[in-house]
Order: structure tokens, then C-alpha cells, then sequence
């Protein structure tokens, strides 16, 4: 038999029930499982509804009908078995799919049981839950009315670090358990390394991070108006924001966040890159003037 379930769980097709009565024998120590349609077959009282109703109204109902055969009859009734509700889970996991949801399961056990992320999953994973099975227990959680649902970001170091996390909730039948893939920056032009940085559980990060991950700026680079192209919603288009390097580095001007997505584009400083073909043009021709001289 299997442990507590919430005073508020509804029977349905599937569920197996026990049922205890010392002076109904018939039923006593019986499990009796509840059919597709709804209904559970009794010794004496017959066919009953059972899908939709509680526990404890499945019970009172029960009591009622044997009530007209016994006097008192006392009869209890428990849950011996979950049906199997689906949950499921989509995205970045590791075996992304529907689950039989058989009894209670924690989120972290079931986290388990598809294999956890996959390596390039961001450190974050969203539930939403319909209202029928009452609010996610997290203070965090947004309420959606109109669509019937609340949802709530559960971060994967709360799960992992923490002996008994208040984030590892018991999961509700149609549970939507979503993993996206990490959400990165990027960084290109005129810096050592063209980088795609992850940015984990952050929400942003700093143009000097950002730099600094790159390898920071070639000799060609104008920092005087280094580019950041952001997405703007609903399009297929990028904002342009231009920022004065020099400033910021100098303590002038504040940093700039990078937010996911976002390029930091370096671009070249035309003169500079002038100057430095015309150097090394020089430095190569250097010897035959050197022999011109001498001759």
C-alpha cells in the first residue's frame, strides 16, 4: 500500500482502492481497482462511482449504501495504488519524453529517472502545473489565470547542493517539466578569440567578462565603438548599441550587461589597420633598401 495521499486527491480509472470493514467481510481487506469508465464492482452493494470523488467521499457514499444491510457498518477506505497519470518532459534532457507518473514522485526522483540534463541544457528548468492540481508550494510561482496554469523556474543548484530542497516538489499528474538549451553571448571582430560564452544561471553578463573570456582586444581594434546587436522581440532584427570601450575601462562610464543572445561585435579601426599593413610592408622591403644604400 502505498503512502499519504492529499485529502483533495479525486479517484479515477485505474486507481486500485482498499477497503476495511470488520463487519463486511465481503469487501474487508480487498483491493478493488476502478474501471475505464469510472466505476468500482462491490460484493452486496454492487456497481459505484467512483472516479471524481475523494477519498473521503467514496468513502461516506459507501458507508451510506452498506448502511442499509448493516447496522454501523464502519468502513475505511485507502488508496493501495496510484493510477498511472502521465507528466512530461521536454526540451534538454537527457531521454525527453511522457512518464507514468505511479505514485509520489519527487521532482528530483523523476529528474532521475529520464537521466538528467544534457550537457548543453541551461541550469534552470521550468514547471507548470495546471490549477486542477493546486498552486506549485514555491514561493517564486506565477499564477496564470486565464490559462489555468502557475509556473515556476527551479534552479539546479538549489536541487543538487541542499540535503532536503523545498524546490524538490511532489510532482501532479500533467505536470510540464521544460529544459531549455543554455543561453549564450557572443563575442566577434576584433578580439583574439571569436567566443560563444554560456552564461549558466546567469542573467547577464559584463562586456569586460565577455571581453576578457575573448582574450580581449587584437591591436586593430577601435574600442571606441564596440557594438552590441540585440534581439528585438517578435522580429528577426537587432538593435544596435554602441559603447565607448576606452570610457569604461577608464572608469568613466559604468560596464554594460550582455544579456542571452546578444552579440559584442569589435570592429576594426581602419587607420590603425592601415598603418600596421604599411609597417609590415615597410619591414619586408627593408633589406633591399638597405642593399639600395649601400650599393
Amino acid at each position: 500500500m502505498i503512502g499519504s495521499v492529499r485529502p483533495d486527491y479525486r479517484l479515477g480509472p485505474d486507481d486500485q482502492i482498499l477497503i476495511r470493514s470488520p463487519q463486511v467481510i465481503e469487501i474487508s481487506d480487498r483491493p478493488f481497482r476502478i474501471d475505464s469508465d469510472g466505476f468500482v464492482e462491490l460484493p452486496i452493494v454492487g456497481r459505484m462511482q467512483a472516479a471524481g470523488l475523494t477519498l473521503q467521499d467514496f468513502e461516506r457514499e459507501l458507508n451510506t449504501r452498506l448502511g442499509e444491510f448493516y447496522r454501523d457498518p464502519q468502513v475505511y477506505v485507502t488508496l493501495a495504488q496510484f493510477r498511472s497519470d502521465p507528466v512530461f518532459f521536454i526540451g534538454a534532457f537527457t531521454a525527453p519524453g511522457i512518464y507514468p507518473l505511479s505514485g509520489s514522485r519527487t521532482l528530483v526522483e523523476m529528474l532521475t529517472v529520464v537521466g538528467g540534463l544534457m550537457p548543453n541544457a541551461a541550469r534552470r528548468i521550468k514547471v507548470t502545473r495546471r490549477t486542477d492540481y493546486g498552486p506549485l508550494p514555491l514561493p517564486n510561482a506565477v499564477e496564470i489565470p486565464e490559462r489555468r496554469i502557475s509556473t515556476v523556474e527551479i534552479s539546479l543548484s538549489s536541487l543538487s547542493e541542499n540535503i532536503n530542497p523545498e524546490e524538490d516538489i511532489v510532482l501532479q499528474p500533467y505536470d510540464v517539466i521544460s529544459a531549455e538549451r543554455a543561453e549564450r553571448v557572443y563575442v566577434s571582430g576584433e578580439v583574439t578569440r571569436a567566443s560563444s560564452i554560456e552564461l549558466g544561471e546567469r542573467n547577464s553578463i559584463s562586456v569586460i567578462q565577455a571581453l576578457t573570456e575573448a582574450g580581449g582586444f587584437t591591436p586593430n581594434a577601435k574600442r571606441r565603438e564596440v557594438r552590441i546587436l540585440r534581439p528585438i522581440n517578435g522580429t528577426d532584427r537587432r538593435a544596435e548599441i554602441v559603447i565607448d570601450m576606452e570610457r569604461i575601462l577608464s572608469g568613466r562610464s559604468r560596464d554594460f550587461p550582455l544579456l542571452p543572445n546578444d552579440v559584442l561585435f569589435v570592429p576594426t579601426a581602419r587607420a590603425r589597420a592601415a598603418m600596421s599593413s604599411m609597417g609590415t610592408g615597410l619591414v619586408m622591403g627593408l633589406p633591399w633598401i638597405l642593399v639600395g644604400v649601400m650599393r
